[in-house]
């Protein structure tokens, strides 16, 4: 028992030696911290700042230098965490936003460079008394800013909006010229300042892009391909990238960030914003190694530097107040320029404030590069001043983020006829993952995130002697289906159940579930209908009213390059429209390709109506049609494309009586094609004729179909006289 008691105390001999209980005391922490202060109101991401301030070597002492600095430790970790801020702010973006504010992104990044730059060198020069080399090094430091508020950002469903855009875009900006600078003041420093130096440093960043924006999609875009369904592997090759990324811009003379955050613009168009694999790029991050590099970041901070003295104290005051003062001011006068909103401005300082790695580096570098060319009271006041700006940050960011939230909810000019037929449940019909992972992952990607529970998945089996069998074997399948899909936000609701026939049970749950829109794998080679009922889709749709999708998605969905909807005249006035085209509009959204609609005009004005009042931004193009058989002589074929043919039922206000035969001649064309056979349904009926429901139309409708046959005929044969 003595040597028991004895081995705790030296276990627990500060500084802590054991990496055991170091990553347990640290993962405490990053539960904890921010549990605690949120009763304060204080931001998160200060508490866990405030924690490494406690805990460092400066602090209580728990954990040491020695074991902060050490390769494959703390150290490891936050330089993932620092890697992932970046990675994840170029993945977020939205490149259609970025592209329609990249001049503002632009002059937002020279602004929040030149002014720091400019008006910080002769105040290192003047008040600091630094050499003109060590003010330059110090001026450009007021020039970078980390997003250490980032993740408040994303927390409050931020990321697309414009003036987050014009930040991140500025920020990649900025730092880029201000790593740039650190590169030649190194070597300036070292007296190695030549031409070789400039062709060094443009043939290896050439070498990056070329790399980076040339290699890596494609070898990612196979790669996505061909694992499809290997979740866990997916995730190990964007890592892999990232740091791959982040070593290439190292050996290009820039900063393993630069690296990293162009990792996630190449990557981010292969990676859908609410697919299973981004759900796990963000967990993992914001749960793990994020706080590891914010806790990092407190452990650098010496408080005692406020107690050595007078000038120690005024160097930091004059550093602190200057860096915040300076983004303020650039954060000003692009607003001015661009005629931004109070508020808009307040988000491009709160998140542009912050100095962390950038800086971190530009000040280390110049400490230990040869003699120093900075002493190390400018490395203290720099460390105070990364605490105090990434608290500002934090505090101006999480408050201007709630006021951007209550701007958007009090302005938002929704349609409620656009709006009140929004979906809200869908239900997958299928019996086992295997095969079926590709249709699962679109039902997620068309979700909406907001929906609780928004997706069912329902395995029906015929009501036979072997059925209680067939259902007790279900639940291990159904289970799979859960397992494989957990790391998404979205909750699966699985259900086993056994009818008739497989129509007629997804017919019957469909309304029990009150689902709007029913899913159906109509792949060749897993296609449920015809194994189990040998009728192809007339069953379905002769029993469930509900808008079903026919799916035939035999690629990866990186695969795609443009969604191609083809839909009848009249398709507007269906009572589902909405249901069906936020869907579509949803899927191109999260694939960030172009929707290509095959319709008529007035289509696709509700249509824009739709993605304007659902907030869903794609890139929509019309081309207008007389009729469906019309589409095929206008069509440019590619096989990348994902054929959408919006159908028509019986009796239905955009029926056509060709519609069958359209159909067929497109399956033929379009084999080798993935493809989505959309039958829109009704939302109900007038309760009025309720009593009527036994009245059978078909013969009215046999009817009208022969009228309208003998009409062309007739047409043709006047047609042809005339001619």
């Amino acid at each position: 028992m003595r040597y028991f008691f004895q081995h705790l105390i030296e276990a627990f001999h500060l500084p802590l030696k054991n990496p055991v209980l170091v990553f347990s005391i640290l993962l405490f922490i990053i539960l904890l911290s921010p549990i605690v202060l949120r009763k304060m109101k204080i931001p998160g991401i200060i508490g866990l700042i405030i924690s490494g301030v406690l805990i460092g070597p400066n602090g209580l002492g728990l954990i040491g230098e020695r074991t902060m600095e050490a390769e494959g430790s703390i150290k490891l970790f936050a330089t993932i965490g620092l890697l992932y801020i970046m990675f994840m702010a170029g993945l977020e973006l939205d490149l259609r936003q970025f592209k329609r504010y990249f001049h503002k992104s632009l002059g937002f990044g020279f602004l929040t460079f030149i002014i720091p730059l400019a008006l910080g060198y002769p105040l290192c020069t003047e008040v600091l008394h630094l050499s003109p080399l060590a003010a330059l090094l110090t001026a450009s430091m007021f020039s970078t800013h980390t997003l250490v508020a980032y993740p408040i950002v994303s927390k409050f469903g931020l990321t697309k909006h414009p003036a987050v855009a014009i930040t991140v875009g500025g920020t990649i900006l900025t730092d880029t010229a201000v790593l740039i600078i650190l590169a030649i003041i190194s070597s300036a420093s070292k007296g190695q300042l030549d031409f070789s130096f400039w062709m060094r440093l443009l043939t290896s960043l050439l070498m990056f892009s070329l790399i980076m924006f040339l290699v890596i999609p494609r070898i990612a875009r196979w790669f996505f391909s061909k694992l499809d369904s290997e979740k866990t592997s997916q995730y190990i090759f964007v890592l892999s990238v990232v740091f791959f990324a982040a070593f290439l811009a190292e050996v290009a003379g820039v900063e393993h960030i630069i690296g990293a955050f162009v990792a996630g613009l190449v990557l981010n168009k292969l990676i859908p914003h609410h697919s299973a694999l981004m759900n796990r790029i963000d967990f993992i991050g914001n749960s793990l190694f994020i706080p590891f590099f914010l806790i990092f970041v407190g452990m650098v901070v010496d408080y005692r530097a406020f107690f050595q003295g007078s000038w120690p104290l005024t160097i930091a005051a004059v550093l602190t107040s200057f860096a915040i003062f300076s983004k303020w001011l650039a954060a000003l006068a692009t607003q001015l320029i661009f005629k931004l909103s109070r508020n808009e401005r307040q988000m491009i300082f709160g998140l542009s404030t912050a100095h962390a790695a950038a800086t971190l580096a530009i000040i280390m570098v110049g400490y230990n590069d040869g003699d120093g060319i900075l002493s190390l009271n400018i490395v203290n006041g720099t460390v105070l001043l990364i605490l105090f700006t990434s608290m500002t940050s934090s505090f101006v960011t999480e408050n201007t983020g709630k006021r951007l939230l209550l701007d958007i909810s009090e302005n938002s000019d929704v349609e409620d006829n656009e709006m009140k037929l929004r979906n809200k449940h869908l239900m997958v019909s299928l019996n086992e993952l295997k095969g079926n992972e590709r249709l699962l992952d679109f039902a997620l990607m068309v979700s909406d995130p907001q929906v609780i529970n928004p997706i069912s998945v329902v395995s029906v089996y015929p009501d036979n002697e072997n059925a209680e069998r067939m259902i007790r074997k279900s639940r291990k399948s159904l289970e799979e289906i859960i397992k494989h899909y957990s790391g998404h936000e979205s909750k699966l609701n699985t259900i086993a159940t056994i009818d008739h026939n497989l129509s007629s049970g997804i017919s019957r749950v469909s309304k029990e579930l009150v689902a709007d829109i029913v899913l159906v794998n109509d792949s060749s080679n897993t296609n449920i209908i015809k194994r189990m009922v040998g009728d192809d889709r007339e069953h379905l749709m002769s029993s469930c009213q509900k808008t079903i999708f026919f799916c035939s998605l035999e690629q990866a969905s990186v695969s795609y390059e443009r969604i191609v909807v083809v839909a009848p005249l009249l398709a507007e006035l269906e009572q589902t429209f909405v249901l069906w085209s936020e869907r579509l509009l949803r899927l191109a959204k999260e694939l960030k390709i172009p929707f290509h609609y095959y319709g008529s005009s007035s289509s696709f004005e509700r249509l824009e109506k739709v993605a304007q009042a659902n907030k869903v931004e794609a890139e929509l193009k019309l081309h207008e049609i007389g009729s469906l058989d019309n589409f095929y002589p206008t069509y440019q074929k590619k096989t990348s494309d994902l054929i959408c043919i919006v159908a028509c039922r019986t009796g239905s206000v955009s029926y056509d009586s060709q519609i069958d035969q359209i159909i067929q001649n497109m399956s033929l064309a379009f084999e080798q094609q993935d493809y989505l056979l959309i039958y829109p349904g009704s939302i109900g009926n007038d309760p009025g004729f309720s009593s009527y429901d036994d009245i059978n139309s078909a013969p009215l409708v046999a009817g009208v179909e022969t009228i309208q046959k003998i009409g062309r005929e007739v047409g043709n044969i006047f047609k042809k006289g005339k001619d």
